[in-house]
């Protein structure tokens, strides 16, 4: 980064003096209001956070409704996943240049447009494309009000605020399945998203009205050639691994294979690091800023939470409707004590973290929350009850409630106040990253267990019925099996003409059993994959710094930051 860049960093990180006529005031922490202006940019930064997992609890019923596979039903949710990570970095560049308020305000109508555009699709493929619009509506968004919290607080007030920031962000991730089953059950899966509107009319109007004009007016350099290689890349990535399976990992079109596709997409993306060591104008990712260990494994921690909280709804709802065959609302109950427990848990986390070094406490949260999905596995059976999974959310409940609000302070506190601004927007991108590969990688994982475990249930399952119907039972399942991920067409199968009503009843019976064993099998496996990506999470904590050492750093980045407050 040259002088000039490090110039525009600190001003727009460090919540200094470039607050100008149009600002909340010369200094950070001079707003007479800040606290209900931070209450306006965190409603609509719950809504945006509220879709990355409400759409979860709708899956059978859009399955049901719009006629869709499960790779379709997959792509609705990694497609806003996807959309709303590539252009975080950009937005926050665009939030310094053109002003951060007005950059909320934008993405924050684009998204309740799109938000009545997805309620309104009477197709999967219109649904996507309406959701990749919500995702660019919500990338505007969410730098925005991350980086508000360094405009409207001083340095030694900012650890409530980002704790109220990260609390807003965890407990509607974990929200949105209860909400979701009362929506989907009273008014249909359509209201998921029609609920944004009111909403996002509220957060409009409390935006326009309580939210100051900040206007920075940096003149960043916009990096064209990082943009592009980052979001051709990314694209790539999660596209290769959730239509994998689809394309039985070999051929897509022409010579284009899917190994290959994914190749490119790594590729790119090294390609995108290096272009930012060497770019020596204003990169988009400035690497001197993983010079900061805690940082550095704050984000590598933030993308395997990102990662679990994304995926882990999607067999998590199919299992509890589908399986054991409870509806939308009671869904919702059942993996409400997570929801619940958590939102209990994290002020109480927040507070301890002025007490203790916080790495402590987010790596306990990230093993509690591991351990919580590893009791899931082991008490999912085809034919569990709902509450017995109360004690495993409970627990992962206990975990969740100890990590956002630590970690959003660990990654940002004791960075260099020039490096604050891409500090934030970067660690933004690694949860929304880390949700993006999850909700993927776990889709797939999902669908290439179903695809061995439906024929080994079917054949098993064949040998109960007389010999004339056993071989078009297993065609049935092993032809959904090796299909692009509807599951149910073995259900459809047409029985054969003439054939005894006592025996069409137990080929009906046995399919249903084939599935439900099939699915349990295939989502206690999936589920290994969160436990082991939490791992790594761990990991990383135990990596971090001592709390003397972010301490020293703290003091020096408030001492830098007395200069330009009191200018």
């Amino acid at each position: 980064m040259n002088g000039s860049n490090a110039r525009h960093s600190a001003a727009s990180g460090a919540g200094g003096s470039a607050g100008g006529p149009n600002g909340p005031g010369g200094a950070s922490g001079e707003v007479d209001r800040p606290w209900p202006a931070l209450a306006a940019l965190c409603a609509g930064f719950f809504m945006i956070m509220l879709d990355t997992t409400i759409v979860n609890i709708a899956i059978p019923a859009m399955i049901r409704g719009l006629n869709a596979s499960l790779s379709e039903v997959i792509w609705i949710n990694s497609v806003y996943l996807l959309t709303y990570a590539v252009p975080l970095l950009l937005t926050g560049r665009l939030g310094d240049r053109f002003g951060p308020k007005r950059l909320f305000l934008g993405g924050l109508v684009v998204f309740t447009l799109a938000s009545a555009a997805c309620g309104f699709a009477g197709s999967a493929a219109v649904l996507i494309a309406a959701r990749a619009v919500q995702g660019l509506g919500a990338a505007a968004m969410t730098p925005q009000t991350m980086a508000f919290i360094t405009r409207l607080f001083p340095p030694s007030k900012r650890g409530a605020p980002m704790g109220l920031w990260g609390a807003v962000a965890g407990v509607a991730t974990i929200t949105g399945p209860l909400l979701g089953g009362v929506l989907v059950q009273t008014l249909g899966w359509e209201w998921i998203f029609f609920v944004n509107v009111p909403i996002g009319v509220l957060a409009i109007t409390a935006t326009i009205f309580l939210v100051p004009d900040w206007q920075p007016r940096h003149s960043h350099r916009f990096d064209p050639i990082g943009i592009a290689l980052s979001s051709v890349g990314l694209f790539c990535v999660v596209f290769g691994l959730q239509e994998g399976q689809r394309y039985d990992w070999g051929t897509i079109a022409g010579p284009v294979t899917v190994p290959e596709i994914i190749g490119a997409g790594v590729l790119l993306l090294v390609a995108f690091v290096v272009w930012q060591r060497v770019n020596r104008n204003e990169p988009l990712l400035p690497l001197g800023v993983f010079g900061h260990r805690n940082f550095s494994m704050s984000n590598l921690a933030n993308i395997t939470v990102g990662f679990t909280m994304a995926g882990m709804f999607l067999p998590l709802v199919i299992y509890i409707q589908s399986v054991l065959g409870y509806s939308a609302i009671m869904s919702g109950l059942i993996t409400a004590p997570l929801s619940f427990v958590s939102g209990l848990v994290a002020p109480f986390a927040g507070r301890m973290s002025d007490r203790i070094s916080g790495k402590w406490i987010v790596a306990g949260g990230i093993a509690t929350f591991a351990l919580g999905i590893l009791m899931l596995t082991m008490l999912a059976r085809y034919d569990s009850t709902g509450w017995t999974f109360t004690p495993a959310f409970v627990v992962a409940g206990l975990g969740v409630g100890c990590i956002f609000s630590p970690l959003a302070n660990l990654a940002t506190s004791g960075l260099d106040p020039r490096l604050i601004g891409a500090g934030s927007g970067i660690f933004n991108t690694s949860r929304q990253v880390g949700s993006v590969i999850g909700s993927a990688a776990i889709g797939v994982l999902l669908q290439a267990r179903l695809a061995v475990e439906l024929p080994a249930q079917a054949a098993a399952a064949a040998a109960k019925l007389p010999a004339p119907y056993r071989g078009q039972f297993e065609q049935g399942f092993a032809k959904a099996a090796a299909g692009n991920g509807d599951f149910s067409a073995a259900a459809r199968t047409p029985l054969p003409p003439g054939i005894p009503a006592a025996v069409a009843d137990q080929l009906r019976r046995l399919g249903a059993s084939v599935f439900d064993h099939a699915f349990t099998a295939a989502m206690r496996t999936t589920l290994l994959l969160p436990v082991v990506v939490l791992a790594a999470g761990v990991v990383a904590c135990l990596a971090m710094r001592p709390r003397a050492h972010a301490a020293g750093r703290h003091r020096a980045t408030s001492e830098a930051d007395a200069p330009a407050r009191s200018r």
